[in-house]
């Protein structure tokens, strides 16, 4: 127990809301230097706004009131979604200017790009800390004094350049694998910088809301607020702080309103109050009254994402790797670079859902990483990124021209990109011929032109392969299928 006696539960939403980059070709690079899709980001987000963000912002700023400074919440923004709300959704912004006013709410720091930059490079890492603390200075009017990284992530080292930049707390996922013996449901802290505090999260009651809320298979279906206020009860005994950790669009995205999401949400905080010892606080409050029981050591990063609770989701097999090694290889010269557009390009470039979508993931993970996934394979998603990547690195080199050896070497990976490109085109295309006139025969145009029969295997989404014939004709070379990219299977 801590030396206040006091007992404390924090809410934690993390807000954001994943962009999309348009089908970039490799036709497109040095001609194309507009990367986004503005109909589907627009589109997305005026919908998610207006099924969760305003109205789950009007509710808590009700309960506000209503509980005269009892009900306290957290929230995170990245950097993008707020310049997202700015272009798409105003009025959210507006919203979320009206719960800081409150001073009831606490907006947490975090990497201003959403990006995975604190496994790569720590002066890039503080660069983006800092340059959102200044956004939620700007647009919201606060000081953020605790901390969370993207998606969560954490190890004692990431923990520690936090400590060093001031900060007061930190928020992570409660892994089984790291936690073994000991309980989430107390403060710890940093192992090499024991003044960073550290909050962590209670995945079961965090996914009663988040993953099982709509669920009428679950034995404990339907979630009442009474019915988890009387779980969080009998777990007073034995806890002294209890995070619960969500995405925000648990309210009315991943749940509709007519699941009765927002009933729930509106009587929770009053059942909480009413029959168990817990207060609500915010991370910083969290810091200044209790006292962490223990350090605890996580060598390696940890997240909130999958099974794994690892970094698997954004680093899990070599097309990740590769996309995240290449994209902060042109660190250095960007933070040279005085062009304001490549400078915005490098922010959204950065966004941990580009690897997200490349993950290529099964069983219960792989069906998260559907949801959300606008592409139809993790290959799909990093060629469309790696070509983007290409063309940004091409506009970097304007301003600072690479040597000769230099250019050979990206002119040589070009050439193995488009070849694998037109490969892949030409294979697609064979596929509508066979798949619209499956006994008709078709003539494929390709780039070199010798006499000589092709054959084509191409296959089908379901039942056996077919071959599509085509006539000896002048002019043709033989096409290879497209190569698939390498898949790593994991539970």
């Amino acid at each position: 127990m801590s030396a206040s006696g006091k007992k404390a539960i924090c809410f934690y939403f993390q807000v954001h809301q994943p962009f999309r980059l348009k089908r970039y070709r490799f036709f497109d690079l040095g001609h194309d230097h507009y990367y986004y899709d503005d109909f589907s980001n627009e589109s997305i987000m005026r919908k998610v706004a207006e099924k969760c963000y305003i109205p789950a912002n009007n509710i808590i700023l009700d309960l506000i009131h209503k509980h005269k400074g009892k009900f306290k919440v957290t929230f995170s923004l990245s950097g993008l979604v707020i310049n997202q709300f700015r272009l798409y959704a105003p009025e959210v912004l507006d919203s979320f200017r009206k719960l800081a006013e409150t001073g009831m709410v606490e907006f947490l720091a975090e990497t201003n790009s959403h990006s995975l930059v604190s496994l790569k490079s720590r002066s890039e890492f503080e660069r983006q800390v800092t340059k959102h603390k200044e956004m939620l200075k700007e647009f919201l009017g606060v000081e953020a004094t605790s901390f969370r990284n993207t998606e969560l992530i954490y190890s004692d080292l990431i923990g520690s350049w936090v400590a060093d930049m001031g900060f007061k707390s930190i928020l992570t996922e409660g892994a089984k694998h790291v936690l073994g013996w000991k309980s989430p449901n107390y403060l710890y802290c940093n192992s090499i910088n024991p003044r960073l505090k550290i909050l962590l999260r209670n995945f079961v009651l965090s996914d009663d809301i988040a993953f099982r809320f709509s669920n009428r298979d679950w034995n404990a279906w339907p979630l009442t607020a009474d019915k988890y206020a009387s779980w969080i009860n009998k777990l007073a005994p034995k806890s002294e702080l209890l995070n619960i950790f969500l995405d925000y669009e648990t309210f009315g995205e991943h749940n509709w309103k007519e699941t009765g999401i927002f009933d729930f949400l509106y009587h929770m905080p009053g059942a909480v109050l009413k029959k168990t010892p817990f207060r609500f606080m915010t991370p910083t409050e969290i810091a200044d009254i209790l006292q962490p029981v223990s350090s605890i050591s996580i060598p390696s990063p940890i997240s909130w994402a999958d099974e794994e609770r690892d970094i698997t989701a954004w680093l899990g097999n070599e097309l990740q790797v590769a996309a995240l090694d290449k994209l902060y290889s042109l660190a250095g010269k960007v933070n040279k670079c005085e062009d304001g557009q490549i400078k915005k390009d490098w922010e959204y470039l950065q966004s941990s859902d580009h690897f997200y979508y490349m993950a290529t993931k099964f069983f219960s993970d792989g069906a998260v990483h559907a949801y959300f996934n606008p592409y139809e394979t993790p290959y799909d998603a990093f060629m469309n990124y790696m070509n983007v990547l290409s063309d940004f690195e091409i506009r970097l080199r304007k301003y600072f021209p690479d040597t000769a050896e230099q250019i050979q070497i990206f002119k040589l990976g070009s050439q193995i990109i488009e070849k694998d490109i037109i490969i892949e085109k030409q294979a697609s295309e064979i596929e509508k011929l066979t798949k619209k006139e499956p006994k008709k025969e078709a003539k494929i145009p390709v780039k070199k032109q010798t006499k000589v029969s092709a054959k084509a295997p191409v296959k089908k989404s379901a039942g056996r392969p077919l071959k599509a014939k085509t006539k000896t004709v002048k002019k043709t070379t033989p096409l290879k299928p497209a190569k698939k990219a390498k898949s790593s299977k994991k539970k």
